[in-house]
């Protein structure tokens, strides 16, 4: 059973194609954590186009693997870049997107036998 995401709005807006379910957990273990990588150069670097550019893609594929808490903190990521906010605000919430999409991906990988 999945802890750390729910494939249910995958399968509902795909009516139930597992081809097409299979290609998004696919895009999301090979391409998320790299975005993540550039997410946090942006928030290191306080450069907020690229920040808000990776956040913003980001945010749907939190929402559709049903990732309720990161896709709220994502959300509050591309404020913080509207903002131009100070660095140390959104460090930890950062970390926690990470330490969530870390754990989603290692489930996923191991849930369909695949590569991270």
């Amino acid at each position: 059973m999945a802890l750390h995401y729910n494939l249910a709005k995958v399968y509902d807006i795909s009516d139930n194609d597992s081809d097409f379910v299979l290609d998004i957990i696919n895009l999301f273990v090979t391409e998320i954590p790299a975005d993540m990588k550039n997410l946090k150069h942006g928030i290191k670097e306080k450069d907020f186009k690229m920040a808000y550019a990776y956040a913003h893609k980001i945010k749907p594929t939190l929402d559709m693997l049903g990732m309720k808490i990161a896709f709220e903190e994502i959300i509050l990521v591309e404020d913080w870049t509207r903002r131009e906010g100070k660095k140390k605000e959104i460090k930890e919430t950062y970390k926690n997107i990470a330490e969530q999409v870390e754990k989603a991906v290692k489930e996923i990988s191991k849930d369909f036998n695949l590569q991270s």
